[in-house]
């Protein structure tokens, strides 16, 4: 086929030696299978920014940071360089991330680097050669919904010792090979502790994995995997081993706000007496 012009630097530089076939066209980028020497791969190829539909994408972008000071204001500027900048750092976030959650044990395609805004990685594929499909193209007994919905848990709760959030997590950004859950689709990977937006994600991750399985094992409704993962972060219990139950149990206590206002008024009101003792007692006869 016709080699795209994102790739031909590749191809010339000798890191692709064929472009085989489109693979798929997504929100933030389109992916191709390519040879590289013996073995096959696939090329992901970002979409520049104005061309890219992903949603709210500063969202994600809070808290990551730049060393380089003239990067990192040329960025808060929005120049022209700024925004290359910016760009660079949304396409290197997926590779950083990829490395670093193989680290922590999650399944993700193996990177292979990101060159001038593509990005090769494993091409996962199931025994026979074929491309693994999504999830949301599987269909799966009870039983193995279970198992594989608790495969997703553990690589949500590792990803969040290793202190991201995907941030994007659903039945489209999961491949299912002959081993079960892949994870995928990394640009957007929030940084746990620096977003505030982290623990709303990871909410939205859960919820989003439980709903698709729970299509196959209506027992996981009731479940409550984000507050568990995200109660136990907070109170710097989690590790990649936590026992994770599925179950949570709020204090059921409101916040008494009106309460805690009353203290504060009531502490105001008594600083000030105790101010007008003084102004009193220093006064002159």
């Amino acid at each position: 086929m016709k080699i795209p012009k994102r790739i031909k630097p590749l191809v010339e530089d000798g890191l692709v030696d064929e472009v085989i076939r489109p693979l798929m066209s997504g929100k933030e980028a389109d992916v191709f299978v390519v040879r590289c020497g013996s073995e096959v791969r696939c090329a992901k190829i970002y979409k520049e920014v104005h061309k890219r539909s992903f949603k709210q994408a500063v969202l994600y972008q809070e808290g990551r940071k730049v060393r380089n000071s003239r990067r990192a204001r040329a960025m808060e500027k929005g120049s022209k360089f700024g925004r290359k900048q910016q760009e660079d750092l949304w396409q290197n976030a997926e590779v950083d991330a990829l490395y670093r959650l193989d680290r922590a044990g999650v399944r993700v395609p193996k990177p292979y680097g990101c060159f001038d805004g593509v990005l090769l990685m494993e091409l996962v594929s199931s025994e026979d050669g074929s491309v693994a499909p999504r999830l949301n193209d599987v269909s799966m007994s009870e039983e193995q919904a279970l198992e594989d919905h608790a495969v997703v848990m553990h690589y949500v709760m590792r990803m969040l010792c290793a202190g991201l959030v995907h941030g994007d997590l659903s039945e489209f950004n999961v491949l299912v090979d002959d081993y079960g859950p892949v994870i995928i689709d990394l640009p957007q990977a929030v940084d746990a502790a620096a977003n505030n937006n982290a623990e709303s994600m990871l909410a939205r991750d859960v919820n989003n994995m439980t709903e698709y399985y729970s299509m196959f094992a209506p027992e996981l409704k009731g479940t409550q995997y984000a507050k568990e993962i995200w109660a136990a972060y907070e109170d710097g219990e989690l590790h990649p081993d936590y026992p994770l139950t599925g179950e949570f149990e709020d204090d059921g206590e409101d916040a008494d706000v009106d309460g805690v206002l009353l203290e504060i008024k009531a502490a105001l009101e008594e600083e000030e007496e105790r101010l007008e003792r003084i102004r009193v007692a220093n006064e002159p006869d």
